[in-house]
């Protein structure tokens, strides 16, 4: 009889161990699954380039985590002019900022005048020259021209 009794305690205790896995392994995917539907929410600002062109203002706005610069056609913001190298500067998202980086243009970019020799954080309003174009940077949703 003891040997019945004892058969029953490991199976409950088996049930048991087996119960709290269950339990734990639903508990972090519920959570992952909540941490995903974060992530997904978060965007980072957009961001929105203006320039004026003949007393004709001009806006780029974007909503992704990079944009490139440059008068290859397959960039993000397409300029054409003589001055700008293919892929001239790369404004990125990282760090909670954006970023702007020279990408080794010939005629280097220029932050409010200063030159860009190293990735530097960008704010709205600042004022980037890539050859012989002047850009407003606007960081956010509440840009309005």
């Amino acid at each position: 009889m003891s040997g019945i009794i004892l058969l029953i305690l490991r199976l409950l205790i088996a049930l048991c161990l087996f119960a709290f896995l269950g339990w734990a392994l639903l508990t972090l995917w519920r959570e992952l699954k909540e941490y995903q539907k974060i992530l997904a929410t978060h965007k980072p600002p957009s961001i929105s380039l203006s320039r004026q062109t003949d007393n004709v203002p001009e806006r780029f706005s974007y909503n992704i985590t990079e944009v490139i610069i440059g008068r290859d056609p397959t960039c993000e913001l397409f300029l054409e002019d003589r001055a700008i190298s293919a892929r001239h500067a790369k404004l990125s998202h990282h760090h909670k900022q954006w970023w702007v980086e020279d990408l080794k243009s010939t005629n280097g970019t220029f932050l409010n005048q200063e030159t860009v020799e190293e990735p530097m954080v960008i704010t709205n309003g600042d004022k980037l020259r890539c050859g012989g174009v002047e850009l407003t940077i606007h960081i956010g949703e509440n840009y309005h021209e």
